[in-house]
């Protein structure tokens, strides 16, 4: 059975629906045909994913709270999922050293909290924790973190990940481990770690490509660079959520090994500088300019690599785009979308048909 066939007519819950990558994630969904329900603050800016899309329109939407856990448990004996998709956070490095105490809230709390009503809701048999390749304890060497190593945390967004990443590994050993699978319990939960994730539909504060859109089509001024010479694995949205849609699917259908912690990230030759992407951007929109500077702020990591063997071998999942592909298919989104020339529901669907059809 192919993924888009197993996922027609599941019921799944997806938190955070209303961000970038979740709203991905449920257009994805959607067009396979799952019967989807989300979970979300509300939409935040003029431009943003979800409402582009009209998911509002589409899915089966509550907003709250992830903090509130009686909303929570609520939401879920209501709803009964059978998989869920856990991606509402506080995301953003640069709001974490503005608000610490939310994002730790958010993250560390909104975590435990949708794990604790996944406990008392047994129609949930598949569970897909979404945290982020800065949980790793980074030491700025070269070669890539694999999915034992040790979990750190610089700045409050990163620590609090590192630590939601812990807050469902102990769900996973105390109440969802594979060893009690089909006695004590029929619900198997694994982890995500993927990062510097592209896409179209992307206007978060403080992140590049939403930046560089910014400057180039809305502001017409130079884009500026924070860290030009940082070096990010960039890899398209549909790259990771393909992964956590394959995990939800084998999770689902009782695959133990599928359990635990798991990175997402692209090939080798999407692994470039800040500068070298702002530079492309460009020269793929054809207009604008490029002020290379570093700009004095808070810490940030210069490199950071993820290992996806266990990914590739284990899953069997792969990326399926080049850095090329990466870019092209997020500028050309934003190209369309500046341009007011199509519907950009059809577009989005269309991006996501021709990947999912790659080989």
């Amino acid at each position: 059975m192919d993924m888009q066939a197993f996922y027609k007519g599941k019921k799944v819950l997806i938190t955070g629906h209303t961000g970038f990558k979740g709203s991905w994630l449920a257009q994805i969904l959607l067009t396979f045909g799952a019967d989807v329900v989300g979970f979300s603050l509300l939409p935040e800016g003029e431009q943003n994913l979800f409402n582009i899309l009209k998911l509002g329109d589409k899915v089966d939407t509550y907003f709250g709270d992830i903090r509130e856990f009686g909303t929570l448990q609520d939401l879920l004996q209501r709803v009964q999922p059978e998989i869920v998709f856990h991606l509402a956070a506080q995301a953003l490095v640069m709001r974490s050293y503005a608000d610490p105490l939310e994002t730790f809230s958010s993250n560390v709390m909104g975590t435990a909290n949708i794990l604790e009503a996944v406990k008392a809701c047994p129609s949930v048999k598949s569970v897909v924790i979404v945290t982020t390749d800065k949980v790793y304890e980074n030491k700025e060497w070269v070669h890539p973190y694999r999915e034992n190593d040790p979990l750190g945390g610089y700045d409050p967004y990163s620590a609090s990940k590192g630590a939601a990443d812990i807050v469902a590994n102990s769900y996973i050993q105390s109440f969802f481990n594979p060893k009690d699978y089909g006695t004590k319990h029929n619900t198997l939960v694994s982890i995500v770690r993927a990062g510097n994730v592209i896409g179209g539909g992307d206007w978060a504060p403080n992140r590049l490509v939403p930046d560089i859109m910014r400057s180039v089509h809305e502001r017409n001024e130079p884009v500026t660079i924070r860290s030009p010479h940082a070096i990010r694995p960039w890899e398209h949205v549909m790259e990771p959520l393909a992964g956590y849609l394959m995990l939800g699917e084998g999770l689902y259908n009782g695959r133990k090994d599928f359990s635990g912690a798991w990175n997402f990230g692209p090939s080798s030759d999407s692994f470039i500088t800040v500068g070298n992407l702002v530079t492309e951007a460009v020269r793929i929109l054809g207009r604008g300019e490029v002020d290379i500077q570093a700009i004095e702020g808070v810490h940030e990591a210069q490199i950071l690599r993820l290992d996806i063997t266990k990914a590739t071998v284990v899953l069997g999942w792969r990326p399926r785009f080049d850095l090329q592909q990466n870019l092209d298919h997020t500028f050309e989104w934003y190209k369309r979308y500046y341009a007011k020339s199509e519907d950009m529901q059809e577009f989005t669907n269309k991006q996501i048909k021709d990947y999912f059809e790659l080989e």
